[in-house]
């Protein structure tokens, strides 16, 4: 664990040296969990967008996007719940002075029980070869009967206190954190107080005086704006059910325990989509855009041991099925995309709350209801650090070397192409602007003279750059160069006339989406 410690640092670290993410208000020493998206960040983190919004508006008919703004009405928040239940229970240690939120600490300690689990089962997988039998091991050794009975006990204790009579039962919370022995990672002490609920909406004022100004909320969602959109976009659409709103928009939380750097941030983006159904038909939709998205995510060629589904304990009171993906961070297991079966909750909490009548007439059936919803919601930021984390490589070379590389999927890299003139003189320089100047129509291309080519290829693999081109003195005889690929270090002579051909199709966002076909 330690090790995977060591390598997380190493790639914050490698984000802000190589201009993808930077502390906010950096020259001021930061604000707590806010980032800003540097030079090559916010390149990535657009092509990350660009194919999520292609693969849901480009590649189905029926899904439109909007954009909604950021601040709503206040009653928006008062019947989506917001206001009364967006809470989250905290804890504090009363040694170290340190906040944590009582539900992930419970959550971790049931991971620790599974990972003693696994321990023991790949240790025997070593022992026993192709003759170990899992479900056999499982279901007779005493080490893991003893961690899963105590899996078992604490998961159906959680259970219950999540989902008690009149919201979460934070003494029972707090006793289940005693009774586990949980310590402060900090203190090492179980000196902890009582937990707490706290709102993590961020308030704002809007008026131009303080006498009249009206109380207004961050939006910690963008979900709400589709939904108060939900009759302007099917009415002016002509939209059938079943079909799609997508959006991409920015969220706010005040939490208090952000950490892991943009894993859990204050200011965040995320990209949604609410898919409006005929109620009766949404656990089969669900299903649907569980493997729908589950591709999307293994399209990108990262592996499918990656990635797994977990069932939600408790469900959200709008929801009657959810689950989320997760993807193996350096740090565990954990959360990037959320598929909810959300009812005809929102909807319907929106039409009681407005007044409207919020519904659609079913040519079909000749009956008007409340569509139910099927929600794809997916953090851009937490997809990127699962994207980075998994690109990251420190490489040992066969000459005693170490190349730092990130194998960024070609389609997602900030930049595409680097074009190096061997030497800055005898036309080389003007050689190389002029393949850039005819190929940065189409993807982005890089121009880089200084240091040696061995240091530029060094460069270019730290930011993930999948091609790089060399100009020399063979090109200006004859009309070719040195093409490097970054992931096998090979070079190879090609014309520049073909350089377009070789490499558009790979580094485009279109040869991932093909795939999804």
């Amino acid at each position: 664990m330690a090790q995977q410690e060591d390598v997380f640092k190493k790639i914050v670290s490698h984000c802000k040296e190589y201009g993808f993410v930077f502390p906010s208000s950096d020259i001021y020493d930061g604000l707590g969990a806010v980032y800003d998206y540097g030079q090559n960040g916010v390149e990535l983190k657009n092509n990350i967008k660009q194919y999520w919004w292609q693969s849901m508006v480009l590649l189905h008919e029926n899904i439109v996007g909007i954009d909604a703004a950021i601040f709503m009405h206040p009653t928006t928040w008062k019947a989506s719940g917001h206001v009364d239940a967006f809470n989250d229970p905290l804890i504090d240690n009363r040694d170290s002075k340190k906040r944590y939120r009582a539900d992930v600490l419970i959550e971790e300690q049931l991971a620790k029980y599974e990972d003693k689990i696994q321990k023991e089962i790949e240790k025997a997988k070593k022992k026993f070869g192709d003759a170990f039998d899992e479900a056999q091991f499982r279901a007779t050794n005493a080490r893991v009967l003893e961690n899963q009975e105590k899996f078992d006990a604490l998961h159906k204790r959680y259970q219950e206190v999540m989902n008690a009579e009149g919201g979460i039962d934070l003494d029972g919370m707090k006793q289940i954190i005693l009774d586990e022995g949980i310590v402060c990672p900090i203190s090492g002490t179980r000196n902890w107080t009582d937990v707490r609920q706290f709102n993590l909406m961020f308030k704002t004022e809007m008026g131009s005086t303080a006498d009249g100004a009206s109380t207004i909320y961050l939006r910690p969602e963008t979900a709400q704006g589709i939904f108060v959109n939900y009759l302007n976009v099917q009415k002016t659409g002509r939209m059938k059910l079943p079909f799609g709103i997508a959006q991409i928009g920015k969220a706010f939380r005040n939490e208090i325990v952000a950490r892991q750097f943009i894993f859990r941030m204050r200011e965040f983006e995320q990209m949604e989509m609410q898919f409006f159904i005929k109620p009766g038909t949404e656990l089969d939709w669900f299903a649907k855009w569980k493997e729908t998205r589950m591709k999307w995510h293994q399209n990108l060629g990262f592996g499918a041991e990656n990635y797994r589904f977990h069932d939600h304990d408790k469900l959200a009171h709008y929801a009657n099925a959810a689950t989320d993906i997760e993807f193996h961070m350096p740090f565990g297991f954990k959360e990037v995309e959320g598929i909810h079966s959300r009812t005809n909750f929102d909807l319907s909490q929106h039409a009681k709350y407005s007044g409207k009548k919020i519904e659609y007439f079913d040519p079909d059936t000749n009956e008007s209801y409340t569509p139910y919803v099927i929600e794809t919601s997916i953090g851009v930021d937490r997809m990127f650090l699962s994207i980075m984390c998994h690109s990251y490589e420190e490489q040992q070379l066969p000459d005693g070397q170490t190349r730092t590389v990130l194998h960024l999927p070609a389609a997602l890299a900030p930049v595409k192409l680097a074009v190096f003139p061997l030497t800055k003189k005898d036309g080389m320089p003007e050689k190389a602007q002029e393949i850039i100047n005819d190929l940065r129509f189409h993807f982005n291309c890089k121009y880089e003279e200084k240091d040696q080519i061995g240091k530029r290829y060094r460069r270019m693999d730290a930011i993930g750059c999948p091609y790089c081109v060399t100009v020399d003195q063979q090109t200006l005889e004859d009309n070719t160069v040195t093409l490097r690929d970054r992931d096998t270090m090979e070079q190879r002579r090609v014309a520049i006339s073909d350089l377009r051909n070789i490499i558009e199709d790979k580094v485009s966002i279109t040869s991932l989406l093909k795939k999804l076909l």
